[in-house]
């Protein structure tokens, strides 16, 4: 039996095709789908019926134009192109759900944090607080081009500007209405008491915001923060800020350094570092038995596209690899934008030296995470071993095939997991916090940095 609960969510994204390269092509593919709110409808419905904790959508405020100097690559693969906003399908799939928990992409550097915090605030009222929000500070060049000032500005310094929004939220959401301001008084007239509602006064250095949040307290009041980042100044934020940690590691050694050195450093910043949930990127191939599970698995491999893998590995290190030769080994290269992403590769087995289609391969099913092939028995073994010999606390699980996968997943592993009590099945708490954290936790913690905006808070001089 599993010492802890396994935390599952989907990873998906607002378009034909996300992490795969040319898997697009299979016949159960339903990528193409992802422009008809029944799909994401039904999505949803299937996701709760396998009682995932919920769905996490990746987006980009830019696209993939690295390899051979266009976006010709990306766009022939369906390369996170086209790619919708998922924050507009959300509202459908928690009209169609009860429990399940969203998680959306938003971009400081990108959106201001007065109208995220507005978006956040009124998801978080419309799923009844099954809101998160990922935390990234983008890395495309395109996105600067087009939704910038033309120029990406230093890794560091969009860490310095992270920092500053997500301050700028909390005040917004946890320090400018009262839980009681809104009063709904019909013999005084008085829908929101002003007294209770208060200006904000940031002057920072990237923001000044002196108003109060156009929205009342959501259920949650701060959405679920989630953060990704690999780099030293990513994994700072995430420590300090975030309560679930989306990681990717290609080895149970690898991540249970990364992990340890997480949970250490959330302790140093004053945290309880058993309060972050810790959720490893992994891909699964299944069938009713180990040998089947294989064939799917080589049939998979036979539809990557070298070039829809080359397409997105170039955006995500900002290193165009069209100039390498493919069967030449890569060697260590520095890049701002995707550090993290050569680091991957470089460093994750000493003994070997990565060529441009080793790259390709294993990125080509389900992008950088690992993918575990097998029978129900044998995934929920891997499974199970990965939550105790790291220390995590469960799995984002991308897809080859769009939808069939995780249909698979849910028909052949949950049942194998649920019936070794590694998941639930069935829920407990409503909002996404208390999934994460268990019933009655639906606000901050009061070690979390974000607590000390609250009003009451600053009233009583914490």
């Amino acid at each position: 039996m599993l010492s802890r609960r396994m935390r599952l969510f989907a990873f998906e994204f607002q378009g034909p095709a996300h992490l795969s390269a040319g898997l697009w092509r299979h016949e159960n593919d339903q990528g193409h789908r992802y422009k008809d709110v029944r799909y994401w409808t039904e999505y949803a419905k299937l996701l709760e019926e396998g009682r995932f904790d919920g769905v996490f959508f990746a987006d980009n405020a830019g696209y993939h134009d690295v390899y051979q100097g266009s976006a010709a690559g990306a766009l022939a693969d369906g390369a996170q192109l086209p790619a919708n906003d998922p924050a507009l399908v959300i509202s459908a799939m928690a009209a169609a759900t009860e429990n399940l928990g969203f998680g959306l992409t938003g971009s400081t550097t990108y959106e201001h944090p007065y109208s995220l915090a507005r978006k956040f605030s009124t998801l978080d009222h419309l799923t009844d607080g099954r809101i998160g929000w990922n935390l990234v500070t983008s890395y495309a060049e395109s996105a600067a081009r087009n939704v910038g000032n033309g120029l990406l500005p230093a890794h560091d310094e969009r860490y310095e500007v992270a920092a500053e929004h997500l301050e700028v939220c909390y005040k917004l959401w946890e320090g400018s209405w009262d839980d009681d301001a809104v009063v709904r008084d019909v013999e005084r007239c008085l829908y929101a008491d002003p007294q209770r509602v208060h200006d904000i006064n940031h002057q920072g250095k990237y923001f000044n915001v002196p108003g109060f949040a156009l929205c009342e307290p959501s259920p949650q009041r701060t959405p679920v923060i989630f953060q990704a980042g690999g780099s030293s100044k990513g994994r700072a934020l995430a420590a300090a800020h975030a309560e679930g940690v989306f990681v990717n590691a290609v080895s149970k050694k690898a991540l249970r350094r990364q992990v340890d050195a997480l949970r250490l450093q959330a302790a140093e910043s004053g945290r309880d570092p058993r309060s972050l949930r810790v959720l490893q990127m992994l891909n699964v191939v299944v069938a009713e038995t180990d040998e089947l599970a294989q064939a799917k698995y080589e049939q998979y491999r036979k539809l990557v596209s070298y070039s829809g893998a080359m397409a997105r590995y170039s955006g995500w290190t900002a290193l165009d690899m069209s100039q390498f030769d493919p069967d030449v080994p890569l060697r260590h290269v520095k890049t701002d934008a995707g550090q993290t992403m050569v680091d991957l590769f470089s460093k994750m087995d000493p003994d070997k030296e990565w060529t441009p289609r080793d790259i390709a391969e294993f990125i080509g099913i389900g992008g950088s995470g690992p993918t575990i092939v097998g029978s129900p028995q044998t995934v929920a073994d891997e499974l199970i071993s990965w939550v105790e010999d790291c220390d995590i606390d469960g799995f984002n699980l991308g897809n080859a095939v769009k939808y069939q996968d995780i249909a698979d997943f849910i028909e052949l592993v949950v049942p194998e997991l649920q019936r070794r009590e590694a998941v639930w099945t069935e829920y407990a708490g409503s909002t996404l916090r208390e999934k994460l954290h268990g019933p009655g936790t639906t606000r901050l913690a009061e070690d979390h940095p974000g607590h000390k905006y609250a009003h009451a808070a600053l009233a009583a001089g914490h």
